[in-house]
């Protein structure tokens, strides 16, 4: 792995990329820490916080849910007002200019969709959606979320911090918090993300195999690489002698892989890409 000086290791990022006409882009939540959504880890790679609700705890616990809802309730609009940084908008820039031939984000913002970027496969899927379960309905979070304001208007006097992917931090008791439902068919709405113990659908997965296998480049922007959705495609990708690059602050899963690692904020990226 490339070792140096930071702006030595800037320089051959750029060359890195310059050299890519096929490059695979994958991202994580340092990329939209700018922007000011929270990450879950720290430089260490180790937890900052509790690990969040479980797809497991969810789906068997109405207290859970309870739990879930009131705290995204309050956590949803600051989560909603993130807007796209730079790093977003370089990355739109590559892709106008033809160098990428996929970006896969682990992020649930679609701050890169909201940039302006047309390719992008949401790994983890996407918070602004409900689905659910048992029908496969699909709702637009803004709606859950005014049915939540509505049925519990005693949470919006509560204090709280904003958390990672829309939760907040509160201290209230959960067990009078009503909990949203399908409309069709009465089941459980489960926002339209993968928790922390489902598996990514096994399409998604294939079609980002098939990327790897076309790239000529791997390019990891503000990842840990610590829970293997993400991962498997690195280790994919070194299996295959394609290079791979990292723009990340701190320990990665993969960092023995890396033709190059830049320790810096996935920002970095801005000055590398051509307006």
């Amino acid at each position: 792995m490339n070792t140096g000086n930071s702006q030595s290791k800037l320089a051959a990022l750029k060359t890195f990329i310059q050299q890519r006409e096929n490059l695979l882009v994958i991202t994580g939540a340092g990329i939209s820490t700018v922007s000011g959504i929270g990450d879950y880890r720290d430089q260490a790679g180790n937890w900052k916080r509790p690990q969040p609700v479980t797809h497991q705890d969810f789906l068997a616990s109405r207290a859970w849910r309870q739990r879930y809802w009131a705290r995204s309730q309050l956590g949803y609009p600051s989560f909603l007002s993130a807007q796209p940084n730079s790093a977003h908008d370089a990355l739109v820039r590559m892709e106008q200019a033809d160098q990428l031939c996929g970006l896969v984000t682990q992020n649930v913002d679609r701050l890169h969709q909201q940039a302006g970027h047309q390719n992008v496969v949401d790994l983890h899927g996407r918070l602004d959606q409900v689905i659910c379960i048992d029908c496969r309905t699909l709702v637009g979070r803004d709606v859950v979320q005014e049915w939540l304001e509505a049925q519990n208007p005693q949470l919006q006097s509560q204090s709280f911090s904003p958390a990672p992917d829309g939760d907040a931090d509160v201290v209230t008791d959960f067990s009078a918090i009503e909990v949203p439902s399908c409309d069709h068919c009465g089941g459980i709405l489960k926002p339209h993300v993968v928790f922390f113990g489902d598996s990514v659908d096994r399409d998604v997965v294939d079609h980002v195999r098939c990327q790897v296998d076309s790239a000529d480049g791997v390019l990891v922007g503000g990842s840990s690489l610590m829970v293997f959705s993400s991962f498997r495609f690195v280790r994919q990708a070194h299996a295959k002698r394609v290079p791979i690059a990292a723009l990340n602050q701190g320990v990665t899963r993969a960092d023995e892989l890396f033709t190059l690692k830049v320790n810096e904020s996935s920002t970095a990226l801005d000055a590398l890409i051509p307006r």
